[in-house]
């Protein structure tokens, strides 16, 4: 019935436990975060698109009326973070990187004997131990035989 005069134009602020102030407006966002140092502005509809990945608001950016307007303070990221696992810039496949494992194992001192597990007919075994004068020389042709039967070049 009479006239009425509308209220300050107000920007609303919530921090992350709840609280809300006013802000009148024209205002930008820089006047909030001089009072509130390491943290940023985020709208409602960044927050809602993107979560913790969404953009702040720029400092010089406007703050507009009834819009709420959300006050987070940044994570403090440890500058010096070590990495988990280094890794080389040159792609391989799988064979050229086992071929390369093998290599790295080989090239390591020995400490004496080794355990490997074959598989050699019994009768091509017992043959190579007819033929063999002593231990050593069986061993040299079981390991020829292995080398032979998987493709590889005899070494003498």
């Amino acid at each position: 019935m009479g006239n009425s005069i509308g209220g300050r134009k107000k920007a609303k602020i919530m921090k992350i436990n709840g609280e809300v102030f006013k802000l009148r407006l024209p205002a930008v966002t820089q006047d909030v975060l001089k009072n509130f140092p390491g943290h940023v502005l985020l709208e409602p509809e960044a927050v809602k698109k993107y979560g913790i990945r969404a953009e702040p608001l720029e400092p010089e950016e406007e703050l507009k009326a009834k819009k709420i307007y959300f006050l987070v303070k940044l994570p403090k990221l440890s500058e010096e973070k070590a990495p988990r696992r280094s890794r080389s810039a040159v792609r391989m496949g799988p064979k050229e990187w086992i071929a390369l494992r093998q290599r790295s194992v080989s090239e390591l001192p020995g400490s004496g004997s080794v355990r490997v597990k074959m598989r050699l007919a019994k009768a091509e075994i017992e043959k190579l131990i007819e033929e063999s004068k002593d231990e050593k020389e069986m061993a040299e042709k079981i390991i020829d035989l292995c080398l032979l039967n998987s493709g590889k070049e005899i070494r003498e």
